[in-house]
């Protein structure tokens, strides 16, 4: 999967916002919180860091490639360092789940907020 999908991915989401931060980091946000970290290496990817389910946890981290992410929340994110370790459509789908959670987790009054506007 290829940055620009990746990013098409991840910006289709509603509110979404992205900055270049922790050097050469991608962080796609919604409302402040990041639910998508892509580390770059000039314009190729050097990975990518999702919020995934507990439950989704040791499933994903037994595939080659895919790892705990450093630095953030034990068993709730992940990093895949190997981006053809799962399908295309699979990483899709992770990003949307990622985005999800980080909504839920939101005050009820940002997600009412982020559904009216």
């Amino acid at each position: 999967m290829r940055l620009h999908a990746i990013r098409s991915v991840a910006l289709s989401q509603p509110h979404t916002t992205v900055i270049k931060q922790w050097g050469e980091h991608l962080v796609f946000k919604v409302a402040g919180k990041m639910f998508l970290i892509v580390g770059l290496d000039g314009e190729l990817i050097d990975g990518l860091t999702i919020k995934c389910l507990p439950a989704e946890f040791d499933a994903l981290t037994e595939i080659d490639g895919v790892t705990q992410a450093p630095y953030c929340a034990k068993r709730h994110w992940v990093r895949v360092g190997d981006l053809t370790a799962l399908p295309a459509p699979e990483l899709d789908r992770l990003i949307r789940r990622s985005y999800d959670l980080v909504i839920a987790k939101l005050p009820k009054k940002t997600q009412a907020a982020l559904r009216r506007t």
